[in-house]
């Protein structure tokens, strides 16, 4: 059977999940690139290192954001969203990176699993260790979809 997801069953598979895949598109260009994530109060929020994703989605903050569970092809679910890229930062941006450890703390295995301090951007540029740009996507439109036998 296929089917449509409702809003309360979207928001399941979001928070059910800690990876999901960033669409971005700058300069003629399309990035899908897969991060760790945790959903709260309607927001994906995310941290990175400064890349290409990052650079993007400054230049063009509208962005795409997937997330899946596939069992096998006859049983998955998908969500697909779509919204606004923000960067944070201050308070803001140390406790969302406090939501998203505490989300991936059972999935932190390693040493080099646990970033640094958030940061603004400017202070990060310079930097060669890890360090995070927190940032959340602001959601504006969700769909979800499923099959199941």
């Amino acid at each position: 059977m296929l089917g449509i997801f409702n809003d309360k069953q979207i928001d399941a598979l979001l928070h059910s999940q800690v990876i999901g895949r960033i669409g971005c598109h700058a300069d003629n260009r399309t990035y899908v690139v897969p991060v760790t994530y945790v959903y709260d109060e309607g927001k994906i929020i995310c941290h990175s290192r400064e890349g290409l994703k990052l650079e993007m989605m400054r230049k063009n903050p509208e962005v795409c954001f997937e997330v899946d569970n596939l069992q096998n092809m006859a049983n998955w679910q998908s969500v697909i969203l779509w919204g606004s890229f923000e960067e944070l930062s201050g308070k803001e941006a140390k406790e969302a990176m406090e939501k998203l450890i505490e989300r991936m703390k059972p999935f932190m295995t390693s040493e080099t699993a646990h970033p640094l301090e958030p940061g603004e951007s400017h202070e990060r540029r310079g930097t060669s260790g890890f360090t995070a740009i927190v940032y959340q996507i602001k959601i504006q439109e969700k769909t979800g979809r499923f099959e199941k036998r």
